[in-house]
């Protein structure tokens, strides 16, 4: 086998988890793939006899890689980050998921966990994400951010304390999840306001994202308290009947995709037996990149 063709098998079996940690950094499954295609990239031109630790190497080049998409990102967006936005969910069966394998199947990461990384500046993002996330020491992201290792464990500090004080403590139980997302959707189906209103948190936050091209009742929107969740949830009480109950990010939730096609994706974070967070994707060109094998 030629050089190539090895650093391309050892590339592979890193694929994974480099495009966990890209997920990670970027809330956005295309470019995650593309920060990875870069990394592939970087690998076939460097001089592999160098490298001593090479998943060490991969996970801080394609850090690199997310942080400058990161930055280029932030120049060109000229407003701050929407509250209605919605990072790319990854849906999968609701079924056991091998403990070992979530990492590589980037959904153990949750939509809520997801909307806070992304008001984070590029820097912590990535201090937090490499160390909290995958244990990179300090002192090997500090070149990536150019600081000091004091200085890059104070960016990660700064994050992870932004983390905590904005993310709700999840039910880490998929059952009791899915109880309370059946009771939510079957209130929805029955038209039911108070049934609705009651497995809602009373402080619950909706956020629609259904693109810059659609408007009317389904535009993106943020709504907060359950009575105004609730009443959005009967305004579209017909779409419930075509629910599937999957997992989104890791976590129970529902894709509406009748014939295949998705209208809408609603990841669902549960604490304490009632809804205090909902995240609805029904952009249509973003569902169109959506991987919907292996449902139903």
């Amino acid at each position: 086998m030629t050089e190539q063709g090895l650093s391309a098998d050892r590339f592979e079996a890193h694929r994974g988890h480099l495009r966990a940690v890209a997920y990670r950094m970027l809330g956005s499954l295309p470019e995650a793939e593309d920060a990875v295609q870069e990394t592939w990239v970087r690998l076939s031109r460097a001089d592999a006899d160098e490298i001593r630790n090479l998943g060490g190497w991969l996970t801080t080049v394609v850090g690199r890689v997310c942080l400058d998409m990161l930055r280029s990102r932030a120049l060109r967006r000229e407003e701050p980050i929407d509250e209605t936005f919605v990072p790319d969910p990854v849906i999968r069966p609701l079924a056991s998921i091998d403990p070992e394998q979530e990492v590589l199947q980037a959904d153990s990461v949750g939509l809520a966990l997801l909307v806070v990384l992304e008001t984070l500046e590029p820097a912590e993002r990535l201090a937090f994400v490499l160390h909290d996330m995958f244990e990179v020491p300090f002192d090997d992201i500090a070149p990536v951010v150019e600081r000091s290792s004091a200085a890059t464990r104070q960016l990660a500090s700064r994050a992870r304390r932004r983390v905590r004080g904005a993310t709700p403590s999840a039910e880490p139980d998929l059952a009791r999840q899915r109880q309370v997302v059946d009771a939510f959707m079957a209130a929805a189906r029955a038209g039911d306001f108070e049934a609705l209103v009651a497995v809602l948190h009373p402080d619950v936050v909706l956020r629609a994202d259904s693109g810059a091209l659609v408007g009317g009742a389904a535009a993106s929107k943020a709504v907060r308290g359950a009575k105004g969740v609730a009443e959005q949830a009967l305004l579209f009480r017909q779409f419930a009947h075509f629910a599937q109950v999957v997992l989104v990010n890791g976590e129970v939730g529902v894709v509406n995709a009748p014939e295949g096609r998705a209208l809408s994706v609603m990841g669902v974070t549960v604490a304490e037996d009632r809804i205090v967070a909902l995240y609805i994707l029904a952009d249509p060109d973003r569902l169109a990149r959506l991987d919907l094998s292996g449902l139903d």
